[in-house]
């Protein structure tokens, strides 16, 4: 049986992608997710920017007993994780397409176990540092949302984005507990080694990848 996603040229292939996103069951538009529902399981991760969701595809399966939110804006990306979700037949996990700060303003305060940023758009110009998943406005809504055994991780190629995180970090009262400059150098860990499709072609090209874990104080 043909699979369109094999043939269907790039243009053509986002649209067809952005409309059956919203025809699988496993993913939804801001405006339609039960936040009560989504917010009803003992543990929750939630990715940030999620990209095309197979990290937070791996996650979920690596953490059966977590419920994963795997949040973007482009729906055509988180597609892909979503679709194999479900040939999977993988349920703790759904796909939101929504803004972060919009999506973090819904949820109840602690109600989230982990927060995951990875390798975020680094928005490199001055002018944008406040659409940056570490600006402090992003770090506040976070302490709101964790749970107070919560943590959040990041990992990036993006050595400037790391450090200038790190700063805000500390800034913002936030208490870094783990930290590497090799992520994938690391001992154990599997679960955060789990690779995105840019991970596994920056390692191809020998870049470091940088992780990190902290905790509001």
């Amino acid at each position: 049986m043909l699979n369109p996603d094999d043939f269907i040229i790039t243009r053509k292939r986002k649209k067809y992608k952005f409309a059956n996103f919203s025809n699988f069951s496993n993913c939804y538009e801001l405006e339609e997710v039960n936040i009560e529902n989504a917010l009803d399981h003992e543990n929750i991760t939630l990715e940030l920017g999620a990209g095309n969701g197979v990290f937070s595809l791996g996650w979920a399966k690596a953490h059966p007993e977590t419920f994963v939110i795997a949040l973007d804006l482009k729906a055509d990306r988180l597609y892909t994780g979503a679709k194999q979700a479900l040939e999977e037949k993988v349920n703790n996990i759904i796909f939101v397409r929504s803004r972060a700060d919009l999506f973090l303003d819904l949820l109840k305060p602690h109600s989230i176990d982990t927060i995951w940023l990875t390798f975020s758009d680094p928005y490199p110009k001055k002018r944008q540092a406040k659409h940056r998943l570490t600006h402090p406005d992003f770090l506040d809504k976070y302490r709101k949302v964790l749970k107070k055994s919560g943590v959040l991780l990041q990992k990036t190629d993006n050595d400037s984005l790391f450090e200038w995180g790190k700063e805000q970090l500390i800034d913002s009262d936030w208490r870094i507990v783990e930290e590497s400059r090799d992520l994938h150098a690391m001992e154990g860990c599997d679960d955060i080694k789990i690779k995105t499709g840019y991970e596994k072609r920056y390692l191809k090209e020998g870049k470091n990848i940088n992780y990190l874990k902290a905790k509001p104080i």
